[in-house]
This record gives C-alpha cells, sequence and structure tokens, in this order.
C-alpha cells in the first residue's frame, strides 16, 4: 500500500517539481523528518541503503530544499493521495481507528525515523489522508523493528539484504557495492532475526484483542487488493 503511493506517477512527477531526481527525493523524503541532520545520521537511522548512496541522495536534496521541506511536502501528498484512494474505501473510519490505536501504542524507543513521522503535524484530517498517514506510520514502524532484530542478529544490513530473497539485486538497489559475502552461511541468523522483528512489531498489535487484530489484517488485504487489483 505504501509502494502504491511511492509509485504513483503523480507523485513522482510533483517531486519533480521540487527539482529532486527520483533517487534525491526518496532518500529525503524518508528521512527529511529527522530534519537538518547529516547524512551519516540518515544512513544510521535508515539502516538499509548503502551510507554513500545515502549521502549522494541527501546533499543533492539539500542543494535545492530543506529536507524538513521535502518531508512536509511529502505527508500533503500523501494525505492527497489518501484522501483520493482510500476516502471512500468502506470501511475506511474502522480501518483509522484500528491503525491508529497501533501506532499510538508503539514504543519509539531505537526508532528514529518512526519517532520523527509520528509527530510531524498532519495537514489533512479527512478518513482517507490519516489513514494513509497511519498506514505510512505502520510501514516505518516495522521498517525501523526489522533494523534493530538485524543488528541484534550480528548481520550487517548488508549481510541481511544478501540473505533475503532479492539478494545481490536488492543490494544493487540499495548502492551496495560488490564484491558481496555468500548468502548461505547468513540465511539462519536472517530467518532469527525476522521472527524477532515479528515479536518486536507485534507488541503493539498486542494493544488489540485477538478479533480486532484478525479484524485489521482483514482491512488491509481488502484495502490492498483494492489498490493494486
Amino acid at each position: 500500500m505504501v509502494g502504491a503511493f511511492a509509485e504513483s506517477p503523480q507523485t513522482l512527477r510533483r517531486a519533480r517539481l521540487l527539482g529532486l531526481s527520483g533517487w534525491a527525493y526518496h532518500v529525503s523524503a524518508r528521512a527529511g523528518a529527522l530534519g537538518d541532520v547529516r547524512p551519516e545520521t540518515v544512513a544510521a537511522a535508515i539502516g538499509f541503503i548503502a551510507p554513500e548512496a545515502v549521502t549522494d541522495g541527501w546533499e543533492a536534496a539539500a542543494k535545492t530544499t530543506e529536507p524538513m521541506e521535502v518531508a512536509t511536502w511529502h505527508l500533503h501528498e500523501l494525505c492527497r493521495w489518501g484522501d483520493d484512494h482510500i476516502g471512500d474505501f468502506p470501511r475506511v473510519g474502522r480501518l483509522l481507528d484500528l491503525a491508529k490505536r497501533v501506532v499510538t501504542a508503539v514504543d519509539a524507543a531505537g526508532l528514529p525515523l518512526f519517532a520523527a513521522w509520528r509527530s510531524m503535524p498532519v495537514p489533512d484530517h479527512t478518513p482517507g489522508a490519516l489513514a494513509a498517514v497511519m498506514l505510512h506510520l505502520l510501514h516505518e514502524h516495522r521498517m525501523g523493528v526489522h533494523v534493530v532484530a538485524v543488528r541484534a542478529s550480528g548481520l550487517t544490513p548488508l549481510q541481511a539484504i544478501i540473505a533475503g530473497p532479492e539478494g545481490e539485486t536488492g543490494a544493487v538497489a540499495f548502492g551496495w557495492q560488490p564484491p558481496y559475502p555468500p548468502a548461505g552461511p547468513l540465511t539462519r541468523r536472517l530467518m532469527w532475526a525476522e521472527s524477532v522483528a515479528n515479536a518486536l512489531a507485534g507488541q503493539a498489535y498486542g494493544h488489540l484483542d485477538r478479533a480486532e487484530r484478525v479484524e485489521l489484517i482483514g482491512l488491509l488485504e481488502s484495502l490492498n487488493h483494492r489498490l493494486v487489483g
């Protein structure tokens, strides 16, 4: 669902209005909520993008606009997209209620990007816009706990990418340069990291009862089918 917004031609077209390349926009929109920080801080917060690639995107964006301006613009576009694509979802109110309860329950310790985005003022409070923001925050939460779990497993971000389903293709996409480590010895550690990430993410969902969790999953699946179907 987050991907549907990020890959929307309208989103990319408006990004170009800021004078940003696709890569500069990707990095600055993702981490702009952190404010005017050094690229090393951005790379540490994102985790899975090669530091050199983060620096390239972050510094390129900084030549034309402030990071917080990109993040604010991105949030406006997310709300616009949510109102257009989720606003008429039949049970958007219930989706918003359940997702918001999970987002509110998240302990943000060790999750700088999630914390930064959760503190951003939301410019549009229509149900579709708010639902899109909550889904973005749920995604950012899952990405953040995945970084924590990977590091706890003893894997580097590159090793985790190589051991994952996209392997070297994923490493190239995230700006990592060869040579790459062999995937075989890393797979078991990645499986452990995934289980830890699921447990960490599940803590916030534990604030819903079992029936509500099942309901939320059903609503997300239904919305995903609607968006990509």
